[in-house]
């Protein structure tokens, strides 16, 4: 049975959309906020968020809640401009968005944090790219201005391969952007229709030459266990991509999300419910194709040519590092306090406007909370979780872990920095790994 995509955490993502079934990677952002405490209307933050700050990573995850089509599986927070309404447009959303840009700029001002340049920009959706890419690259221009970028840094969008040009793939390079993601989900014409997806599978190779020819490093997000996908249809998939020479996939497990069409679809027995057996093969399959090919995973789900080709951006949220989240229902984490902004675009900039923080509530993480996190998280790297990170009970849980082959046993035993590393198997039943890690 599949568990990979239990330990998802809704951020910003996520991965999206990060494109796809991503939660908590790319920051991606589910309809469903949490509950908490209320925040201060001018977003303050307390003075605790200043402990170690100089030892943990910024970057900016930046929520564009639109879509052309809304998907009948995606449960994130994104609006097609009939949904909409009046109050909020894709025209007026760089601007909102510039708002909360220099309202996050104060208010870590404020909070006397040091200065730290943005190391990541993930900008994710919905579908970024339906905004035009000036506007893009005017977001990134304020981020740039407000904390600056540091050298090298990594500035992601994602993208729905019949949403870009060569032309708008050029301005973005030019306008500082330096990687994007497209939304290939499948090669196979039936499953990106009962996906909901528009575009043609023949576009894939050529949006990634075109990304490519602009100077942009290109990542594929695909999705497996669509209702009547076979395990052919999924490796047709996997080979597709690899043909384009990719050097970074991410691939999910769909999962059925409740207030979904999708999940309506199952319910009224108009599609079967995704089967995890089915899900964990096609999983090995990826694996192993994409392990053949020289991509290698360094997190559950996603697999990079090189270390140096992984995605930055969320191996700083599985780090444990700081982000400000733009947009509306978008998460943040600074210091231990995270906190999620309203969902409605309405809404969202109706409070911007007033000069009040968007946020709609926040909490801020007991020390077990963080070490929870740090080993919910930390499992799902293929570096691993350092043993000193678990409790009493945790280290005891690992000789059990070793047996049945969910750990592997050389990096747990090693006198030098022992880590708990994931083997395939463990992969598949990550969920399992956390529970018995965990008190």
């Amino acid at each position: 049975m599949l568990e990979v995509n239990a330990l998802r955490e809704e951020s910003s993502d996520c991965p999206r959309s990060g494109g796809g079934a991503a939660g908590w990677e790319d920051g991606a952002v589910s309809p469903a906020l949490p509950e908490g405490q209320v925040p201060p209307e001018d977003g303050g933050l307390p003075a605790t968020v200043r402990e170690g700050a100089e030892n943990r990573g910024f970057g900016v995850y930046l929520h564009v809640p639109f879509c052309t089509v809304r998907c009948g599986y995606c449960d994130f927070n994104t609006y097609t401009a009939t949904e909409l309404g009046g109050g909020a447009s894709q025209a007026s959303f760089a601007d909102t968005a510039l708002r909360e840009v220099a309202l996050a700029g104060e208010v870590m001002r404020r909070a006397a944090l040091p200065e730290r340049p943005v190391a990541t920009v993930f900008v994710g959706g919905g579908t970024p790219t339906v905004l035009p890419a000036r506007d893009l690259v005017r977001m990134l221009e304020a981020i740039r201005s407000t904390w600056g970028l540091a050298p090298g840094a990594e500035v992601t969008t994602e993208a729905n391969p019949d949403s870009v040009t060569p032309e708008s793939l050029a301005e973005l390079a030019a306008g500082g952007f330096t990687r994007v993601s497209f939304g290939m989900q499948s090669a196979v014409g039936h499953v990106l229709r009962t996906l909901d997806r528009t575009h043609d599978p023949a576009r894939i190779p050529e949006v990634v030459a075109w990304a490519r020819a602009a100077g942009l490093e290109v990542s594929l997000d695909l999705i497996y266990g669509t209702p009547g996908e076979s395990l052919e249809d999924w490796r047709s998939s996997l080979e597709a991509a690899l043909a384009t020479g990719v050097d970074h996939v991410s691939a999910y497990a769909l999962v059925v999300e409740e207030g979904t069409r999708m999940a309506a679809q199952v319910r009224r027995g108009e599609l079967p419910m995704p089967d995890g057996d089915d899900e964990a093969a096609k999983y090995e399959l990826a694996d192993e194709l994409l392990g053949t090919a020289g991509l290698h995973w360094y997190e559950v789900s996603n697999w990079a040519r090189t270390p140096a080709q992984a995605c930055r951006h969320n191996l700083a949220y599985w780090r444990g590092d700081d982000w400000w989240g733009v947009g509306p229902g978008a998460h943040s984490h600074v210091g231990g306090v995270r906190w999620w902004n309203v969902k409605h675009p309405r809404a969202y900039a109706a409070r911007l406007e007033a000069g009040l923080s968007p946020a709609a509530g926040r909490e801020e993480l007991s020390e077990e909370d963080r070490r929870l996190e740090r080993v919910l998280l930390g499992v799902r790297l293929a570096e691993g979780l350092p043993l000193s990170e678990l409790s009493l009970t945790g280290r005891s849980a690992v000789a059990g872990l070793l047996a049945d082959g969910l750990v592997d046993g050389r990096a747990a035993v090693r006198r030098e920095d022992p880590r708990i590393v994931l083997t395939r198997r463990g992969r598949l039943l990550a969920d399992t790994v956390v529970r018995a890690l965990t008190d």
